[in-house]
């Protein structure tokens, strides 16, 4: 099985090599790119797995190739900065950003931050792509698929991840600020209310599908994929 492939994106050469050593350590194959353009193209041509992506890089800043990259895939990206400002991780956000680390560092946080963020997407430690599958309810989590009696719908990342994560866990209760940090994965800069909003656009999809199962509120806590405990 071929192992998981981590760009690193940054113009500091000391950086570049700390980490492409710790990473080699932990059985990654890392990727080194030291300016935006570069970035892309090696993005490109190398189909990593995760992107650790400095913000200041010549050529194109890491914003730019965040917003370039999210065009056309879903790839976990982690910011390297050292601006620490709250502008600049909500900037992150919204282009899409996995998480946010600021410079410096400790190295043994960013290989934590990486499992973390590959788990959340849905890659396991040797590169396996998670899928669940229920009755008439299809989730892969390599290309963002999501089937409902057979038909692909349309879903959001953000959407997709929550209910792999619900599903992945049936039965089990889940509060708001649960979901909010190991879904959205990082300290996030809004409120609970957008767990209740994902939820209810993944039930306009997903109601009444299957008897076996159901997106359930238990009210005064949170939310639990619940499963007919012979289906479990």
């Amino acid at each position: 099985m071929e192992t998981i492939k981590i760009m690193i994106a940054d113009d500091d050469s000391n950086i570049c090599e700390l980490l492409r050593l710790y990473l080699g350590k932990e059985g990654y194959t890392p990727i080194i790119v030291n300016d935006g353009k570069e970035a892309i193209e090696k993005f490109d041509t190398e189909n990593p797995d995760l992107i650790l992506l400095d913000i200041m890089m010549p050529q194109l800043d890491g914003w730019q190739v965040c917003r370039k990259i999210r065009k056309k895939s879903q790839c976990p990206i982690i910011m390297l900065t050292a601006k620490g400002e709250l502008f600049d991780k909500v900037l992150g956000l919204e282009l899409g950003a996995d998480d946010y680390i600021v410079k410096p560092f400790e190295t043994k946080e960013v290989i934590a931050r990486i499992k973390a963020v590959l788990r959340r997407s849905g890659i396991g430690e040797k590169g396996k792509v998670k899928e669940v599958t229920y009755d008439k309810l299809y989730i892969n989590m390599e290309n963002y698929e999501l089937r409902v009696d057979g038909k692909q719908i349309d879903t959001p990342p953000k959407e997709m991840e929550l209910i792999y994560h619900l599903a992945s866990n049936p039965n089990r209760v889940y509060t708001r600020d649960q979901l909010l940090d190991e879904v959205w994965g990082f300290e996030y800069y809004g409120d609970s209310r957008t767990v209740d909003v994902h939820i209810k656009r993944l039930r306009e999809k997903l109601d009444d599908v299957s008897e076996e199962w159901t997106l359930k509120t238990v009210w005064g806590v949170g939310y639990k994929f619940e499963v007919k405990q012979n289906h479990v």
